[in-house]
């Protein structure tokens, strides 16, 4: 009598934001790819909750549509991590799971790892060991506590691991692997849409920026939330785009809170080229035609320095170090006196050159599944017998 051989249970990989497709994505390839293959469940918990950016970036990205979506949508940090986990249990209940493997730091992150962590799952956690010090980022909780809960912590840096060390995670549950958001980039730079054809497309004059100009995102709650922040933020770039086009992808969140504090009108200068969310393929040409970035996304610091790109963050710290010691980032706080200096320094000298770190060579998610692998036949196979 024949019998159909049983499917292995899945690596079930979760993603929630933005930030997570990019990294997601090279690793759902290299499972595939891998010999032999490793099974995977590509769950969506709807955390970033536009359909229409998440199917434009699924597609920019070639990331399978995902086999489950949770549909989860906003809501305070509380209830959207305590919805994750509620709706995520039944998949795993569903579908069983090797492992669970999540990215980043967001509270998707942080609610599947707990999940599984309870239901003795082994987590798996790419991007781990990056630390901002500052407790008052709900992404810094998260990092912190879905690390603690980890079984295998893939890291981008070596400084990561002594983060981790400090916080008594033992050395054998991290391994460096490199940026796993650097293969996405690496693959998709050739079909990045060029700044000109971009803005022509928005109905923008394109030969304003013959000359060069800068981008500008912005959209952490510290720096658009407080209308004495986000103000003078904004004034300070006026200035600058008296000197350099600058291209502002506008966040819903800046874009809602310029309103409400009655600043809408200062975006209205003929320095600032507005344009609404970005697709990948659409920042990747933003970003690596431009002069610099001004930015206080953490994933633009490490795409900027992989790009050979100056980078000027506004923020007071960041969980990236070595795209400031290696790489083309230069932090500067939120003083407006700072990030114009900082700005025009850029202009003057053409900013910091920099260099690629160590792994950001485009092949992190081969690594990851060639070590994912062989750790879950040593975890399966239990400890060795008279252990």
């Amino acid at each position: 009598m024949s019998t159909t051989p049983v499917k292995p249970a899945p690596v079930i990989c979760v993603v929630g934001a933005r930030p997570n497709y990019m990294k997601v994505a090279p690793i759902i390839r290299a499972f595939a790819a891998h010999n032999p293959p490793i099974r995977t469940l590509l769950v969506h918990t709807g955390q970033h909750y536009d359909p229409a950016m998440k199917d434009r970036l699924f597609a920019d990205l070639e990331l399978p549509e995902p086999d489950v979506n949770l549909a989860v949508g906003s809501g305070s940090h509380a209830v959207q991590t305590a919805e994750v986990m509620k709706r995520f249990e039944p998949v795993i209940d569903e579908h069983g799971a090797r492992a669970v493997l999540v990215v980043g730091d967001v509270n998707s992150t942080l609610a599947c790892a707990l999940v599984a962590s309870k239901r003795h799952i082994p987590v798996v956690h790419v991007e781990s060991g990056l630390r901002s010090y500052d407790r008052r980022m709900p992404e810094e909780i998260n990092r912190v506590l879905t690390d603690q809960i980890s079984d295998v912590l893939y890291t981008t840096e070596r400084s990561a691991h002594d983060n981790l060390a400090r916080e008594g995670i033992p050395a054998e549950r991290a391994v460096f692997v490199g940026n796993v958001m650097i293969d996405s980039l690496r693959a998709s730079l050739p079909k990045a849409v060029p700044a000109d054809v971009l803005l022509a497309d928005a109905g923008l004059d394109a030969g304003r920026i013959a000359g060069g100009y800068g981008v500008v995102t912005l959209h952490r709650p510290s720096n658009v939330d407080d209308p004495d922040v986000l103000g003078p933020i904004i004034d300070a770039l006026r200035k600058l785009a008296e000197r350099l086009p600058l291209v502002v992808a506008l966040h819903p969140r800046t874009h809602g809170n310029l309103e409400r504090f009655g600043m809408l009108g200062r975006l209205d200068t003929p320095g600032f080229l507005i344009l609404p969310p970005q697709g990948y393929l659409e920042m990747l040409g933003l970003m690596s035609g431009a002069r610099m970035v001004l930015t206080d996304s953490g994933g633009i610091q490490e795409e900027t320095t992989a790009l050979g790109v100056p980078c000027i963050t506004i923020r007071e710290n960041t969980e990236r170090p070595i795209t400031v010691e290696q790489g083309t980032n230069t932090l500067v706080g939120i003083d407006p006196q700072a990030i114009l200096a900082a700005a025009r320094g850029v202009l003057a000298t053409g900013g910091k050159g920099g260099r690629i770190p160590e792994l950001w060579d485009g092949r992190c998610a081969e690594r990851i599944a060639a070590h994912l692998h062989d750790w879950l036949l040593r975890f399966e196979a239990g400890p060795p017998a008279g252990s």
